[in-house]
């Protein structure tokens, strides 16, 4: 029975995506709304999909009503273009991922699992494409809460589902690489691996105070030994 529940984000912690990821946005927005707002040009970093897609098209002037009457067909068209536009040549793993995941799986102490801003149609496609979705079973993902803050629950709620296990504290480790990767862990009290693989430095990261903090995964066995230890010291 595994007593660690290890949950990582998906973009700027495991992979990094090209342009396409925010084209393909832009895209499906116009489609449906004839605009695609400030997505060319928004901060997406570590924020929800559903938040995104509201926040750009605010910006443009619609109302929230507009916004939430074809929300749904925007995520809909959104994920369809990107499962049928991206290819494996957008993705870039970042460095050391695969080894790192290749032994975190094979411990049985370990249950691994996902804590995204993607919606889960495209933030699994993103993970098929370099061939390491089948590492993570389960994940809490934008279409499970109305905040990033809202899925550290969800996640360990799905654990406990899968496993019989209820996951508490510093037994739940999140790892990612924006401040809104450290601010959720907080809300379980749970153990904050920042990285700086994305668009946030280790200076900007150290603002927000992660328990952790490394600048990427490369170090496997000391980010595996520091995901096993009992108490953050």
């Amino acid at each position: 029975m595994p007593r660690k529940l290890v949950l990582f984000d998906i973009d700027g912690t495991l992979l990094s995506v090209n342009s396409i990821n925010r084209r393909i946005l832009m895209d499906a927005l116009r489609e449906v709304y004839g605009t695609e707002g400030s997505a060319g040009t928004h901060n997406f970093a570590g924020k929800m999909d559903s938040i995104i897609i509201y926040e750009v098209l605010q910006n443009s002037g619609l109302s929230n009503a507009v916004i939430a009457e074809n929300f749904d067909k925007a995520k809909r068209t959104y994920i369809e273009m990107f499962r049928t536009q991206a290819k494996p040549s957008d993705i870039i793993l970042m460095e050391g991922i695969r080894e790192l995941l290749d032994k975190l799986s094979a411990n049985s102490e370990l249950m691994l699992g996902l804590l995204t801003g993607n919606f889960e149609g495209s933030g699994r496609h993103k993970l098929l494409l370099p061939d390491i979705n089948h590492y993570f079973p389960f994940g809490a993902f934008a279409d499970d809460g109305e905040s990033r803050n809202e899925l550290p629950q969800v996640a360990v709620d799905k654990a406990y589902r899968l496993t019989g296990q209820k996951f508490t504290g510093h037994n739940i480790i999140i790892i990612g690489d924006t401040e809104h990767d450290i601010a959720c862990a907080r809300v379980l009290n749970a153990k904050s691996i920042a990285v700086a693989t994305g668009t946030y430095s280790t200076e900007e990261l150290k603002k927000h105070n992660p328990h952790i903090l490394y600048e990427n995964l490369t170090a496997t066995d000391i980010v595996i030994s520091e995901i096993l230890q009992s108490s953050i010291n």
